[in-house]
């Protein structure tokens, strides 16, 4: 197949383009490149992808109103993982105009051009964000995620309403995937993870917010590319059961699926942390602050759609995850 990448820069996207790649699809990568954290570190993550056979990069924006049509028409892509967004749910707090650009106006611009170019299957990155103010566990696709307590996750629900309706009226399969807390080599450097590595390494304090008291379901890379890339494979279709009087979130008339990626296994950060320090040999030294805005103090993701679905459930421990994250920081920093 024919697919495009975008956020191909990206620690997901180069990941699920190289998993395309190497079972022998056509990728196009389309990434920006913004200088949101270390553009240095997008472009090494590209720089494993430009020897490969069947990739080419196109360096663009999808809000670009005029680059992405013409992409889609010169390409015929068969299929569309999208994973370009302005990542980061306190950031949206400080620049909430870079999330209305890349998150709706680009999802918009993705959608027009599945839509004009006759593509088979979108797929589209979501997040556990969406359930917002949800406080049963696990998350289920089935529960309501009318309570988002940022700007973030309000626009990652918007792109699943915007997902319905264009595979409600032009018969567009699409399917979006809500990741939890993804971690592992080539990770963002916002994240947790690579904050907390990065300042032990460095003899600096880690900020640990809520006092710790944290649970979250923390996903590794592989898994996730696992599962982007099995429901890649299989187009979402409408449900011949779906009723209306009583209507489902997670199912549809239309050929709309959502499903959740996460481990099924939330751990404590503090677990997290020390799971860290004896990967690394060192201790850190922790900061303790309140909990942050637009955050929540736990996740825990239901995966028993994914797995009817795909029959894969995630299922990377997190000594496993941190250690192969760790192994690589260390070669890709040079510190020891």
């Amino acid at each position: 197949m024919k697919v495009l990448v975008t956020g191909a820069a990206g620690f997901i996207g180069m990941h699920v383009a190289q998993s395309l790649l190497a079972r022998g699809d056509q990728v196009v990568g389309l990434d920006n490149l913004n200088d949101y954290y270390d553009v240095r570190l997008k472009e090494a993550r590209l720089a494993r992808l430009a020897p490969r056979a069947g990739f080419r990069f196109v360096k663009g924006d999808v809000a670009d109103r005029e680059l992405m049509p013409r992409l889609f028409a010169d390409e015929s892509f068969d299929r569309v993982v999208h994973l370009a967004a302005q990542a980061g749910v306190r950031y949206s707090l400080q620049n909430p105009h870079a999330y209305v650009d890349s998150n709706l106006v680009g999802f918009t611009n993705i959608l027009e051009g599945c839509r004009h170019g006759s593509v088979k299957h979108l797929v589209y990155a979501s997040s556990s964000s969406v359930y917002g103010g949800n406080t049963r566990m696990p998350f289920s696709e089935h529960d309501s995620i009318d309570h988002p307590i940022s700007l973030y996750a309000a626009t990652k629900k918007a792109n699943e309403l915007m997902a319905h309706t264009y595979s409600h009226l032009f018969g567009l399969p699409t399917t979006g995937l809500r990741f939890f807390t993804v971690y592992g080599p080539w990770g963002r450097p916002d994240m947790a993870l690579f904050l907390f590595a990065s300042a032990i390494l460095a003899g600096r304090p880690i900020d640990v917010f809520n006092h710790g008291r944290m649970k979250r379901d923390f996903t590794y890379i592989d898994d996730i590319v696992e599962g982007v890339v099995r429901v890649l494979d299989r187009p979402a279709e409408a449900d011949p059961n779906f009723d209306a009087n009583a209507p489902d979130p997670a199912r549809s008339s239309a050929p709309y699926r959502v499903f959740n990626i996460g481990n099924s296994n939330p751990v404590d950060l503090m677990t997290y942390i020390e799971t860290l320090e004896a990967a690394l040999g060192r201790k850190a030294q922790k900061n303790m602050l309140p909990m942050q805005d637009g955050d929540v103090p736990a996740t825990s993701a239901d995966t028993a759609e994914l797995a009817a679905a795909t029959g894969f459930a995630p299922a990377t421990s997190v000594q496993d995850g941190i250690s192969r994250f760790v192994a690589w920081y260390r070669d890709y920093y040079e510190v020891s």
